[in-house]
């Protein structure tokens, strides 16, 4: 699992979203990493944090449950996370977990 965002030099452009690009497979393996990476950068994030998982390959629940303490924790800083191109069985997986509804797609 890799994650790279988009703000150069951990400075985010306030018009823009930030933007995460995550990257291989989410699991108990990856998650901490993941998260960690997460939380730096919600600290120079704008007030949208798109989280792009087009190349994400598998996730377990421990991704899941990363994506939703990063939402937790964005909330009370003023910050919405989106989802972006998840993969057909990434989409499968939020909708029976319901985290469809609560995770915005962008």
């Amino acid at each position: 699992m890799t994650v790279s965002d988009t703000a150069p030099l951990g400075v985010a452009d306030p018009a823009q979203p930030t933007i995460v690009h995550l990257s291989g497979d989410i699991d108990i393996f990856t998650s901490a990493a993941m998260r960690r990476d997460l939380m730096s950068t919600l600290n120079y994030s704008t007030n949208l944090l798109v989280i792009d998982l087009s190349a994400v390959s598998f996730c377990d629940a421990s991704g899941l449950a990363v994506l939703v303490g990063i939402q937790r924790r964005a909330r009370p800083m003023g910050i919405t996370v989106a989802l972006t191109a998840p993969r057909p069985f990434m989409s499968r997986l939020l909708h029976i977990t319901g985290l469809d509804r609560g995770l915005p797609m962008w």
